[in-house]
């Protein structure tokens, strides 16, 4: 009588064995601490980071313009990145296919809402500037640098009111900051047009080598690679009020209408740009208005500034750098690129403030 239960049980084991497995895999299944992540689920975009992405466009450094960039990324350009924080990565060559008035690539948001100055407008981003070019002309003084943020104008010169750069020479653990007003030169002639430059942290645009591969000294306040900072454009009833802030540099501001010129005299122009843009023959002056009733709008991400056209031809924006030809792949191999990241951004009207 035992014998034949302990032949049936035998019998039946198997069947037992599988029902037993099936109602522990499903178990296991239901629960949440063995679950696994779908890599789909946790792939984020450039839109995911920064959310105001609907109100832009882009321009990517081979020359490609996107208009929807919600779920959007192009691995060689424009995509998203962690290193224990999310971020946004904005990466263009020194030479590739650009805007038609620029000589300059970029991988750079375009927003699409223009506003006038009288109007107003504000810009805010937190950043940090990953890689600058490591060829051009020490001499020239837009070498080895990269613009993070602009105000650019959409009607009569399309000058642009600022321009914010980082730039490091080589070799040197330390970069500057530093803003560029380029003036709305008066007349229908722009070929006079020129920047007045103004340091941050750092030096402003006007310090270079004194031979192509001489370098000045390292600024002692300057902003190493990968060291962050902020910045906000604040543009309201006709004023633009810029300020920076970086953990261990002292906050700096400044303030500069964009409805009233300061440099409506050839006696107006500042020494800074008798030195540097004048001897090249820009030598303009401003509109009584400076940018009063023409419409404007924000860009933001890596607009470099480092080319492979001849010094000789400019000595303030032909960096004379590697090119490779065009060949974007050797350019990110071999150091020809600029690349800067950013973790926060906002856009919208310009707000009042108390100073």
């Amino acid at each position: 009588m035992n014998f034949k239960v302990s032949r049936t049980l035998i019998k039946l084991f198997p069947i037992i064995a599988a029902t037993l497995l099936a109602i522990t895999m499903s178990n296991c299944s239901n629960s949440p601490e063995v679950t696994a992540t779908d890599s789909s689920e946790t792939k984020k975009y450039p839109s995911d980071v920064l959310p105001f992405l609907d109100e832009w466009k882009i321009l990517l450094g081979d020359g490609t313009n996107v208009k929807d960039l919600i779920g959007y990324e192009e691995k060689d350009f424009f995509y998203a990145a962690n290193d224990g924080a999310d971020w946004v990565v904005y990466k263009t060559p020194n030479s590739g296919t650009t805007s038609k008035n620029s000589s300059n690539t970029r991988t750079e948001l375009h927003q699409v809402e223009e506003w006038l100055p009288k109007t107003g407008g504000k810009l805010t981003g937190t950043l940090k500037v990953m890689h600058v070019s490591t060829s051009g002309d020490a001499r020239v003084a837009a070498s080895y640098s990269v613009v993070v943020g602009q105000i650019h104008g959409s009607e009569g010169h399309e000058n642009e009111p600022i321009k914010i750069f980082y730039k490091k020479f080589p070799g040197h653990t330390k970069g500057s900051v530093f803003w560029n007003y380029e003036i709305n030169t008066e007349g229908d002639d722009n070929s006079g047009r020129w920047d007045y430059s103004e340091a941050v942290w750092g030096y402003d645009m006007s310090v270079v080598g004194e031979t192509a591969n001489t370098y000045p000294e390292e600024p002692a306040d300057g902003i190493a690679l990968g060291e962050e900072f902020s910045y906000e454009i604040n543009v309201f009833e006709g004023v633009m009020y810029v300020s920076f802030s970086s953990k261990g540099h002292p906050p700096v501001s400044f303030t500069k209408s964009l409805i009233a010129t300061d440099f409506a005299e050839y006696a107006d122009i500042p020494e800074q740009t008798q030195r540097v843009f004048v001897p090249i023959g820009q030598d303009g002056t401003e509109r009584a208005m400076a940018y009063a009733g023409e419409l404007q709008y924000f860009k933001q991400g890596a607009y470099n500034q480092t080319n492979g056209k001849a010094p000789e031809t400019n000595m303030i924006w032909s960096t004379g750098a590697d090119i490779y030809g065009g060949d974007i792949e050797k350019q990110y191999a071999n150091g020809s690129y600029a690349e800067v990241w950013f973790k926060d951004a906002t856009v919208g009207p310009g707000t009042p403030v108390n100073r």
